[in-house]
């Protein structure tokens, strides 16, 4: 019986983008002025194809992928783990605090997220660790997950995640 062939699937459509406003924070006095990008996001995933010659069905994770853009599109994201932000509810907004400045948000226009920063090299791994969590696509048998994400043309960030090899003969050689 022969090994079973693995493949790598890209996954990148026009879709797969959100429109988001954000600032980077650079120190406990030093941010960029509030601005928005649409971020784009893909998928590389390596597999073994199955006896039918199919790796897994596409549509999952375009649909997995689809509904987290969806979810960021049109809000502005901070950073719930900054060191340098602090967010507090006062009355009907949200207040971010940065150094001298008091920055009211309406709480439907913002989505906080568990990262330190709204940067692509957060966004990257924060996106891989949704993926992974959904059941459906946990129950893949994947063997390598890559999701990029771009805030403008050439400048991405990936974050990847490796299935364990399950014996000696998967060790990685030096």
């Amino acid at each position: 019986m022969s090994t079973p062939a693995v493949t790598t699937i890209e996954i990148s459509k026009d879709y797969l983008h959100f429109n988001s406003a954000h600032f980077t924070i650079f120190s406990a006095t030093d941010r960029e002025d509030l601005h928005g990008h649409t971020f784009y996001v893909t998928a590389s995933i390596d597999c073994t194809v199955g006896d039918d010659g199919l790796a897994f069905d596409y549509n999952l994770v375009k649909t997995r992928l689809k509904a987290l853009c969806d979810e960021l599109d049109e809000k502005v994201l901070l950073p719930e783990r900054s060191p340098h932000l602090k967010l507090r509810r006062e009355a009907d907004y949200l207040v971010a605090e940065f150094a001298a400045e008091r920055i009211p948000f309406l709480p439907r226009d913002v989505l906080t997220l568990p990262v330190r920063n709204i940067t692509v090299e957060e966004l990257a791994p924060w996106l891989l660790a949704r993926l992974r969590a959904d059941p459906a696509i946990a129950g893949l048998r994947l063997s390598r997950m890559l999701i990029r994400v771009s805030s403008g043309p050439g400048q991405w960030a990936g974050a990847e995640w490796r299935h364990p090899p399950r014996n000696e003969s998967e060790q990685p050689r030096p």
